[in-house]
């Protein structure tokens, strides 16, 4: 298990270079030139146009923006010390400077923490409560297949699957926000109000505004999970070893639970462990649409504003952690069945 640990963490460091480069090279090839972005604000303040072309000049030359595309990506990752660019010190991506974000004025590292804390706050609730609702009501309808009950959550589940999220959220907000009024419309926190850092007032005022949200995003996930566990479950109680176990005359829970459930869980971890992963990466469209300050919405920002710096370090993370889920689902398949050999 160690030896075949130690190989994947060497393949994830090769596939971790290799994305970085051609995602570095991809937006760099976008038209752009952050220099002049840098300075355009500043257009007035110049004598006249042959001072503004100097200093743009000069601009470009302490970024580093004239040297070959392979210097700069080897600077952005910290492995090309240089004279003239940033004193000459070893200081990027591997050495935890994620650069600078033009839109945020401010180091990418400080303009990630407080979305990616919400984005994680928002996400291991949903997460959870998706995943006890799921998980149960799949394998019920899995032991009562074509009953009344499984044919209604079928029909449910189908709805849940088949609409987009931001009709579901809209739904939502009508419902909720419009005509019984039981939660705010958009925000973090409800505007004018002033707390203390950290006070009991602060926790609860966030809670009730990130609660439509959850609600939105644990039901949208209801209708894919809950089918995939119903099909896992289903395949599983067909095998022969649940009729031997029937046959020897054990209880159903421990048959259902214990046997059919376990060899079940093989191919629903995947989703499984893909979900905790999911919990960094924020959701786009639920953030935009309740104007909530998250990883998605960050990245869209970044998007927009050709702020490259923070957009690379955003995607850099995410790469990260895909790699290294890939290896935990790996390792996962060995603890749950100890028939997958998974050091070879």
């Amino acid at each position: 298990m160690g030896k075949y640990i130690l190989k994947r963490c060497g393949y994830i460091v090769i596939v971790f270079l290799i994305v970085s480069l051609m995602m570095y090279m991809l937006y760099n090839l976008i038209p752009s030139d952050p220099a002049r972005a840098e300075l355009e604000p500043q257009r007035k303040s110049f004598k006249n146009p042959e001072e503004y072309e100097k200093r743009y000049q000069e601009l470009r030359a302490e970024m580093g923006l004239d040297d070959p595309m392979i210097v700069r990506y080897l600077r952005w990752m910290g492995l090309w010390p240089d004279t003239e660019v940033n004193g000459g010190k070893l200081n990027g991506l591997l050495q935890g400077n994620f650069g600078y974000s033009n839109y945020y004025k401010r180091n990418v590292v400080d303009a990630i923490a407080s979305p990616m804390a919400n984005t994680i706050f928002i996400n291991i609730f949903s997460t959870i409560a998706a995943l006890g609702i799921t998980i149960p009501l799949g394998i019920f309808c899995a032991v009562h297949k074509n009953g009344k009950f499984d044919q209604s959550t079928q029909v449910v589940t189908m709805l849940g699957y088949s609409i987009p999220i931001y009709i579901i959220a809209l739904i939502f907000m009508f419902l909720f926000c419009i005509v019984w009024r039981l939660f705010p419309v958009s925000g973090m926190k409800t505007p004018g109000a002033t707390y203390e850092a950290g006070s009991w007032e602060e926790f609860v005022d966030m809670l009730h505004h990130i609660s439509l949200p959850v609600i939105v995003m644990t039901f949208g996930s209801l209708g894919g999970m809950t089918r995939y566990v119903r099909s896992a479950m289903i395949e599983s109680l067909s095998m022969d070893y649940i009729r031997t176990a029937r046959a020897k005359g054990l209880r159903e829970k421990v048959v259902i639970y214990s046997h059919a459930w376990r060899n079940a869980l093989l191919p629903v971890i995947t989703s499984i462990l893909g979900w905790f992963l999911g919990i960094f990466g924020g959701s786009v469209v639920i953030e935009n649409t309740f104007s909530l300050s998250g990883m998605g919405k960050l990245y869209w920002i970044g998007l927009n504003n050709n702020d490259f710096e923070l957009v690379l370090a955003i995607q850099m993370f995410y790469s990260i952690v895909s790699l290294v889920g890939a290896l935990l689902i790996d390792i996962s398949y060995g603890l749950v069945d100890p028939r997958v050999r998974v050091d070879k």
